[in-house]
């Protein structure tokens, strides 16, 4: 047993929290494994509540300068006033995402069972129920298959003409659905999502069988008396086909001529195409316990009990989660990846981008998952059309804004009615960021040069927009430090303000992107001169009276200090403005704004306590990530391993799995830093298959928490830079010159080239 790539379970689920996720980044299914009557909640990305709305809110300009000079009169209730009905979105919500449907398989004859487990094999993205009625096994797969683009279940059993059961499709919550048999061993069910421009959706189902027989009964496709049943499931919708029904049976139909074998090799040579390129491996402390089941082992380390295995497993399953939810041509992952059972799910399960989507994809280039980065910064794109009006309607200004959600269609203008968070114009940018990111890590100078101005127009924005403080900095105006609340030295609260820190940050970090990326493609000298010369007007992180990172321009106290979101540390990650090596006033007063916000209860939200691991590692705090993985798995984690906010949001699993990379493998201001925040638990292990910016892939030994063995693989041929004491460098044929400055070793490297390091 791989006690870190099987997630597996004694009892079937009883609850969605503890059903086993499978996706190929566009289907998505929650197994309960249910052995009677089994039910496997589905999802389709494009499954969503209705069409495009225009919901720029053209009170907004002609407020926009009563709003500025009230917040620098510190006349906040008054400016707040006007937030709330002239720049709120018209309507308020954007659309949200939707469950597709249930489908059951039931077994019809028998009534009691003896179950024996069920499980989920990272290695191969295969979920497996067991189980025996009346002395007979009987074993389900199911897997979601990215090359053919089906949901497949294969149901066998120890004996011939032992399988019947009945199958259905339903559980939606809308009456306007249809579903019926359409032959002997198919159904058919579609529906609409709401609007007249909405999204329409179609599911269908083929029942393929040896031995028994197949017909339909009432709204079920029943199996008698089968030697093995294989159930194909197909789902298309209106967002992406205009034939969606069509579609949908197409895709079952071109399955259906392969063989269940064949289908299976095919699902796990694709799935495995991305998992195996990267793995950790950290030394068992369980004492044995790494053997139990999923649950036992969770509950263990809620008692204190060490278990590496399970952090090592915790790393798999983000990637797991990454590969299943977030492929080529497919959305985003949203607030719940493509998982989510409600009609009305929480914060409609969309794309929060004032950190959670940008949380999902935080492990996707350390990670060897760069090509699934793609999905997001493919969604940038419909942002632009769409932000450029909100931009010039709400705000009088160039280039393109969003605020702090979006939608399947890109929808740009604020969304709620909550004034800590609506009035954020930061989504884009930050956003625009993942472009600068991707980049780093593949150096794909064509890439660059596509989105070069994606960047530029997110730029021009904020030249546009930021406006003088009173000490004549550049500041963005009105905003708001992402869901927190100030208190002024008057006693005036709000969160409207003027120069949150983390806008500051985040435009000196986009300024930088286009000036560098101008740099690199020859071209645009002109704009790459204002964006400087802006850049060097931004307020710089300072540090205030409690030896913290400000939160806002000037030092209010928060009047929640152990607030979930820290925002103010942007700057130490994921940006590199704040770091150990070059910035160490600023480190030490990064870590006091970590232990201010956790000594009043901050972290309490999985994907807080994640950012915090991240954060932890970039200040080389390796017992502070330990400390804080082990309070993720405690206080934030399901029994299926998802993370909980709660309810259950996606992007802890894949902020956690980003922080236990960054604790082995760093890479900020062009500089590689190996095992920089390592644990003394996680004192002997291995990593391969790592990734670092420039273009680097890396695979590591050690023991006794000292390097053993160091190999660095260069994909582009760039300058690598080490952080060492000192180190010799060689290929497989000579020893490569090095160049020792600052703390840290230089060389030269060739594409396709790998290099072994010995410290």
């Amino acid at each position: 047993m791989d006690t870190s790539a099987l997630l597996w379970y004694k009892t079937p689920a009883d609850d969605w929290n503890k059903a086993l996720p499978l996706g190929n980044g566009r289907i998505g299914a929650m197994v309960f494994s249910q052995p009677l009557e089994e039910r496997i909640q589905l999802n389709e990305d494009s499954v969503w509540s209705g069409g495009f709305r225009e919901r720029n809110n053209k009170s907004a300009l002609p407020n926009l300068e009563k709003v500025r000079k009230l917040l620098f009169e510190e006349k906040i209730n008054e400016a707040e006033k006007i937030i709330y009905d002239a720049f709120c979105g018209t309507p308020v919500n954007q659309r949200h995402y939707m469950p597709l449907g249930d489908m059951n398989v039931i077994h019809y004859k028998e009534s009691e069972c003896d179950f024996k487990g069920r499980s989920l094999d990272l290695n191969t993205a295969v979920c497996t129920t067991e189980y025996a009625i009346n002395g007979v096994d009987y074993t389900r797969e199911v897997f979601i298959s990215q090359p053919d683009q089906v949901l497949v279940m294969h149901i066998t059993t120890s004996e011939k003409k032992a399988i019947s059961v009945r199958v259905r499709i339903d559980g939606r919550d809308d009456y306007f659905d249809d579903n019926s048999p359409v032959h002997d061993n198919d159904i058919l069910f579609y529906g609409g999502c709401g609007s007249e421009d909405g999204i329409n959706f179609a599911a269908y189902i083929k029942v393929l069988h040896k031995g028994g027989k197949v017909y339909p009964y009432g709204s079920f496709i029943t199996c008698e008396d089968c030697d093995e049943v294989t159930i194909l499931l197909g789902a298309q919708t209106s967002y992406r086909c205009e034939d969606y029904k069509g579609q949908a049976v197409f895709d079952v139909e071109r399955a259906e001529e392969k063989t269940y074998a064949q289908l299976k090799a095919d699902h796990i040579a694709d799935y495995k195409s991305y998992y195996d390129r990267a793995n950790i491996s950290l030394c068992d402390n369980s004492s044995g316990n790494s053997t139990l089941p999923t649950d036992e082992r969770l509950a263990l380390v809620k008692e204190g009990n060490p278990d590496n295995k399970l952090i090592e497993m915790y790393h798999n399953f983000g990637r797991y989660l990454l590969i299943a939810g977030s492929r080529e041509k497919t959305l985003p992952t949203n607030l719940q990846g493509i998982w989510n059972k409600d009609m009305w799910p929480a914060w409609g399960c969309k794309f929060t981008i004032n950190i959670n989507t940008e949380m999902n994809y935080w492990c996707a280039e350390n990670c060897n998952l760069s090509e699934l980065h793609m999905p997001l910064i493919d969604h940038i794109e419909k942002l632009r059309p769409n932000g450029r009006k909100t931009a010039r309607n709400m705000y009088g200004c160039r280039g393109f804004v969003c605020h702090h959600n979006t939608d399947i269609w890109g929808d740009t203008a604020p969304q709620d009615l909550w004034i800590p968070g609506t009035q954020w114009p930061m989504g884009a940018a930050w956003l625009c960021l993942h472009i600068w990111e991707h980049y780093l890590y593949v150096q794909d100078r064509e890439f660059l040069s596509e989105k070069y101005d994606t960047l530029k127009e997110a730029a021009e924005f904020f030249l546009d927009f930021l406006i003088e403080d009173k000490k004549g900095r550049l500041v963005t105006c009105p905003s708001v430090s992402p869901e927190n609340t100030y208190l002024t030295a008057s006693g005036s609260k709000g969160s409207i303000c003027i120069g949150p820190s983390m806008d500051s940050q985040i435009i000196y970090e986009l300024f930088t992107a286009v000036a560098e990326a101008s740099k690199i493609l020859e071209t645009d000298g002109g704009f790459r001169k204002k964006v400087l010369e802006a850049r060097d007007r931004l307020p710089a992180p300072e540090i205030g009276k409690y030896g913290q990172i400000m939160e806002w321009a000037e030092d209010y106290d928060e009047v929640e200090p152990g607030h979930r979101h820290i925002s103010q540390l942007f700057a130490l990650y994921p940006a590199d403005i704040i770091t150990m090596r070059k910035t160490t006033e600023l480190a030490k007063a990064a870590r006091a704004t970590l232990e201010r916000r956790l000594s009043h209860g901050g972290g309490h939200t999985g994907w807080s306590r994640a950012w915090i691991i991240n954060h932890w590692a970039r200040l080389f705090d390796g017992e502070k990530v330990y400390e804080n993985v082990i309070a993720l798995l405690s206080n934030s984690t399901s029994e299926n391993m998802f993370d909980m906010h709660p309810p259950f949001q996606i992007d802890g699993n894949f902020g956690g799995t980003a922080g236990i990379t960054e604790a082995l493998l760093q890479s900020e201001n062009g500089e590689i830093i190996l095992l920089p925040a390592l644990p003394k638990e996680w004192s002997e292990g291995s990593f391969k298959g790592l990734c670092a910016r420039g273009g680097f892939v890396i695979d590591l030994e050690w023991k006794d928490s000292k390097i053993t063995a160091c190999h660095i693989h260069s994909r582009c041929g760039k300058k690598c830079r080490i952080v060492c004491d000192s180190v010799k460098v060689h290929t497989a044929s000579s020893e490569v010159q090095t160049l020792y400055t600052d703390g840290a070793a230089e060389f030269d490297t060739e594409t396709g080239k790998t290099y072994t390091l010995t410290f």
